[in-house]
């Protein structure tokens, strides 16, 4: 019997001994799994933290003008733009021992699965801040043994990688609040109208109770359950010393106001001009569709809310009659290239062709300007004369003609100077002069003024034949007006991720690319459609909008028989504007043709309302004399008309005018009686034999 004893002793002394050896072996597995997990999380590093957001769109004044749109609101908001009471209530309810704990709460897990079986169901939560928030970023709602492993690794690599502070901010705002609201700052503003930060004790207490069950906490669903959980989280907060019980009571007993809306920033501020900011984003700073759409981007963009209202109520006065016309408006900064405002048609909701931006149209006389550049930096002035009659060009095939006309088919008759055959439109000044310089030299010169349509090398091209965008030639009249210096027009000054890190910033540019000293007697010659002292066989062509305007201004109009234009600047604001047919119908009626020229002209002077008056500024190699304007040569007390006329120095007039000197008028009289002499070829007609 004492045999058989020491028997049982022994085979239980070698059992134990094995499941000794066992357990140890288990436990070093065990160890050395939980190593090996350790050192994989941390190969593979911090887990990204972003999630899909909502793009904004910001105006110049970095007011909200419009968002993307994917059904849900999600906007993300620092930690230090969090109300403090909304993170002390969160932490309350959902994770006392956050600040504590690496990620698990072993004596929460450990009450909350007493509890479950005890109720035989699943009765208690014990998921950690840190929990909750891999589950949002990384993992669906399904409640298997796998999604709870990911989860618990996902929250291991997370509070390896991340600070509390981090974790706590990542957990703020992506936490659900019901009704489509992500984040607190979402939810603030949805619940509350206002941001995050501004949320008072009684209000941070309520949105803290709502992620518990939106359907149930929310106040909006049921106000009675609201508050009794309000009432729970403001203890529990007393009970952390987070507050005392008196600003509980008074935060219990605070009336809330709620507001129960989105705040929406849908595309009906300059919709044109925010579908031209999403092409910008997509062709220069190469983002994908999802990083637009969900990558919770600020986009800080160049547009003037104030200039966007006026150029929009001036189309819609203007363009209120019954027509099928459409628009397209231009403004630019000419210091920096900022688009300020932009109009692609008169109906974004009727078409989203961007007329601006997208349209081709033939510019007609808003060349010249560029023409008149390129014959200045090759010798001519303002004072140069051309013949202005009926003229046909015939080529060097002896078959080629080309026989352009004036606007009614008016001529001079005579000479012309340049800066009297810009102010009328002259087409037979534009051709010739076009023609002498060589066609490829307006072809390059567009070029250099940043336009980059093809230009095609024929003569009508002097006429604005080669279409150019709307942007192209408001872009070309901003090196005018800023002396010549490089531009491209800007629609994004700043973008931003969603964690404030800036991933675009426009740079300017100050490259000399025109002569500063021909780009000011351009400008100077393009005042003069509005100076009634450059009449002549017609009015000056800015004659019908001149009286409205209060300062100086430099312009161009064009038309063709498609397309009405008008284009020019002050020195603080260029502005370019076409009106026409989609379908390149005509434009008969005269009160269409007018349109281009009206809503400049009303445009410009409500936009500068605010900005003082500012003269165009002389460079240093120019001179300015006074000059008759039929004859270009220097004015005397003897000529009723004159105007002051710059030109570079050294190419000043320097004869004096003789057509009103009693002598000269009495000659003329005498001429009149006499046989007229055989006619001499002017100098124009031996340097280009093929006008007649």
């Amino acid at each position: 019997m004492e045999i058989m004893t020491n028997q049982r002793f022994r085979n239980a002394g070698k059992y134990l001994r094995a499941l000794v050896i066992c357990s140890l072996i288990g436990l070093a597995l065990m160890v050395c799994l939980l190593i090996g997990i350790f050192i994989y999380a941390k190969i593979l590093g911090p887990p990204p933290l972003a999630v899909p957001q909502s793009t904004l769109y910001m105006a110049s004044d970095e007011s909200i003008i419009g968002e993307s749109h994917t059904g849900e609101k999600r906007y993300w908001a620092d930690i230090t733009d969090i109300s403090p009471d909304l993170i002390h209530a969160t932490i309350a309810i959902e994770d006392q021992s956050f600040y504590e704990h690496h990620g698990f709460d072993y004596k929460r897990i450990a009450g909350a699965l007493l509890a479950d079986l005890k109720a035989m169901a699943k009765v208690q939560g014990a998921s950690t801040i840190s929990q909750q928030y891999a589950k949002n970023l990384f993992l669906d709602q399904d409640k298997t043994w796998t999604r709870k492993i990911k989860e618990a690794f996902y929250t291991l690599r997370i509070e390896m990688s991340y600070t509390k502070e981090q974790i706590l901010e990542g957990y703020l705002n992506t936490i659900y609040y019901g009704n489509r609201a992500y984040g607190a700052q979402a939810a603030s503003q949805f619940y509350f109208g206002k941001d995050a930060a501004d949320l008072t004790l009684a209000e941070s207490a309520m949105l803290a109770g709502i992620p518990k069950g939106p359907s149930a906490y929310s106040p909006l669903a049921s106000f009675e359950k609201a508050k009794q959980r309000q009432k729970l989280i403001l203890t529990s907060m007393v009970g952390n010393q987070y507050i005392t019980k008196k600003e509980m009571a008074n935060a219990f007993n605070e009336e809330l106001t709620f507001v129960g809306e989105h705040q929406y920033y849908v595309n009906t501020v300059a919709p044109y001009f925010q579908d031209a900011v999403k092409a910008v984003l997509k062709s220069q700073l190469n983002l994908d569709e999802r990083m637009i759409e969900l990558g919770g981007l600020r986009v800080y963009t160049t547009l003037d809310r104030q200039k966007q209202e006026i150029a929009e109520k001036t189309i819609e006065e203007v363009m209120k009659e019954d027509t099928s016309m459409q628009v397209g408006l231009v403004s630019m900064n000419p210091k920096n290239g900022h688009v300020e405002a932009m109009v692609g048609g008169t109906d974004y909701e009727e078409s989203s062709f961007n007329r601006a931006l997208q349209a081709i149209r033939q510019p007609g006389s808003t060349m010249k300007p560029l023409l008149y550049y390129a014959a200045i930096k090759q010798g001519f002035t303002p004072a140069s004369t051309v013949m202005s009659k009926p003229t046909t060009f015939r080529f060097d095939d002896g078959q080629s003609t080309y026989a352009p006309h004036n606007y009614n088919n008016k001529y001079a008759d005579g000479d012309i100077t340049m800066a009297q055959a810009l102010a009328l439109s002259d087409n037979i000044y534009a051709v010739k002069t076009h023609l002498f310089l060589g066609e490829e030299t307006l072809v390059k010169t567009a070029k250099d003024f940043g336009i980059q349509s093809k230009m095609a090398k024929v003569p009508s091209l002097a006429l604005g034949t080669s279409g150019l965008r709307v942007t192209e030639l408001a872009n070309a009249y901003s090196m005018l007006a800023n002396g010549g210096k490089r531009t491209d027009p800007v629609f994004i000054t700043r973008v931003e991720d969603y964690k404030g890190d800036v991933l675009y910033e426009a740079k300017g540019s100050h490259e000399q690319v025109l002569d500063e000293d021909t780009a000011f007697v351009v400008t100077e010659m393009m005042t003069g459609i509005f100076d009634q002292t450059l009449n002549g066989y017609a009015s000056v062509t800015g004659s019908t909008i001149s009286n409205q305007l209060t300062r100086p201004y430099a312009a161009k109009s064009g038309s063709t028989e498609t397309d009405s234009w008008m284009a020019g600047f002050s020195p603080q604001l260029v502005t370019a504007v076409w009106t026409g047919y989609d379908d390149n119908q005509t434009i008969d009626l005269v009160k269409e043709k007018a349109f281009a020229k009206e809503i400049w002209g009303n445009y410009m002077e409500d936009a500068h309302q605010d900005l003082p008056i500012r003269q165009f500024t002389p460079t240093k190699n120019t001179i300015g004399v006074y000059v008759e304007p039929s004859t270009g040569k220097l004015a005397t007390e003897n000529c009723p008309v004159k105007r002051f006329t710059y030109f570079i120095k050294g190419t000043e007039p320097t004869e004096y005018c003789s057509l009103h000197l009693p002598e000269y008028q009495a000659e003329e009289k005498q001429k009149e009686k006499e046989p007229a002499p055989k006619e001499k070829k002017p100098w124009y007609k031996k340097i280009l034999p093929w006008t007649s």
